[in-house]
């Protein structure tokens, strides 16, 4: 079985131009090598890995991040967002975020920007002006507000309602044709 440095070691490798786009390079190495993984921690197999930053870290990118490149375009995408949140909170409470090298401090947070709630949206801004104040990194912030808007506006992601099975109104339609957030 993998260990939360190999889950954070391929992660890293990849880079921040992957993680947030489409890389077919990424998603081929997390289906072949931590699919089961992701499994795991989604049944609760892998809590001993809250113990430590580095595993809570890498628990939530098996939970939050990793699902996104596994289940694209699918409910299962989002299917293990509850269950980051949680363990997100918990990490928070432990003051995990603060011991990991500041690139990485974002997957704490993000687990809270992939909500629905706009409590959590609201909380994930604050958190990423934190971060932005402490490294000056102010990139993750930017996107933040743009998910909170998102949620102020239409109460859920519109990008989200073919693979969750739900309508999409005519205002969330014109927003997303005029080359609105997609995800």
């Amino acid at each position: 079985m993998s260990s939360p440095h190999d889950v954070i070691e391929c992660w890293l490798r990849h880079g921040p131009e992957a993680w947030f786009s489409r890389n077919e390079a990424l998603d081929a190495e997390i289906e072949a090598d931590y699919a089961d993984l992701h499994f795991k921690a989604s049944r609760c197999e892998l809590s001993d890995w809250e113990e430590t930053p580095e595993g809570t870290l890498a628990l939530l990118l098996l939970l939050d991040q990793f699902p996104r490149n596994l289940f694209r375009c699918s409910a299962h995408s989002y299917a293990t967002d509850p269950l980051a949140r949680t363990t997100a909170h918990r990490a928070l409470a432990k003051g995990f975020d603060k011991r990991v090298e500041p690139v990485l401090r974002p997957f704490f947070y993000l687990p809270f920007e992939h909500s629905e709630e706009v409590e959590d949206q609201k909380f994930s801004v604050s958190l990423f002006e934190k971060h932005r104040d402490e490294t000056g990194d102010a990139e993750p912030l930017k996107w933040a507000i743009v998910h909170l808007e998102l949620i102020e506006r239409f109460g859920r992601f519109p990008h989200r309602n073919a693979a969750l099975g739900r309508q999409t109104t005519a205002e969330e339609q014109a927003y997303l044709d005029n080359d609105g957030f997609k995800g």
